[in-house]
């Protein structure tokens, strides 16, 4: 066993279950993804520590116990397609596909879209669709996805992205900003036509998603 597959043990087993992730699939997922090939070379030895890691442009990959909590907590099926609000560097879409029948993931960065289809080509993980959009503005999403994760804050949820849940849908989100000490990551579960159940998770501190808001005034309908 090498260095950096002694690291990824190590995240798992000191870092990613003792925050309380015990779906034995999402663990294996985490195990079986190579982490260190979806951020730079300098980075590389860094890449199972619990730390937000710059991937350019001044976006960052989440922390592993934020990563292993949000796959949980959307608690995919092999059925479930999944929507993702920030490639960025790939490493959690990746993810998101193992556990899922189809990941759909949009990035606002052109050159973060393209590094992150490369890792995730590499991979040979086929059941992914990557656009370039501002999901900070309405667009031609499609209808009942299973799970939406967002992969950095916001300032609330759009109803946009709430009517694009199917009934029993789940949806991980972290929401405040940078003027907040903390953030609360929480889970949306749609019950009803018009009706949304809200669970609070845990407190952290994620950096946000470019253009939202905290009155999300882009979305015009």
């Amino acid at each position: 066993m090498n260095h950096l597959q002694q690291a990824r043990e190590n995240m798992i087993e000191q870092q990613v279950r003792p925050w309380d992730v015990l779906d034995q699939r999402v663990l294996d997922v985490l195990a079986n993804i190579a982490r260190d090939q979806f951020v730079s070379d300098e980075h590389r030895g860094l890449a199972y520590s619990d730390y937000q890691l710059p991937i350019g442009f001044g976006q960052t990959l989440l922390k592993p116990t934020v990563e292993g909590r949000l796959l949980q907590t959307l608690a995919l099926k092999p059925t479930d397609s999944v929507l993702e609000i920030g490639t960025g560097s790939g490493y959690l879409t990746a993810c998101l596909a193992r556990l899922a029948r189809h990941c759909d993931s949009i990035e606002i960065h052109p050159e973060l879209h393209a590094k992150a289809k490369a890792s995730i080509d590499a991979l040979g993980i086929a059941n992914v669709s990557l656009s370039v959009q501002d999901a900070a503005e309405s667009w031609d999403a499609r209808d009942e996805y299973d799970a939406i994760a967002f992969g950095g804050a916001v300032g609330d949820i759009p109803e946009f992205y709430k009517a694009k849940m199917a009934m029993g849908g789940r949806l991980f989100a972290v929401i405040g900003d940078n003027h907040q000490p903390t953030m609360e990551a929480i889970q949306l579960t749609r019950v009803s036509e018009s009706e949304w159940i809200t669970d609070s998770l845990f407190e952290t501190q994620v950096d946000p998603l470019v253009n939202f808001s905290v009155t999300e005034q882009s979305f015009v309908f």
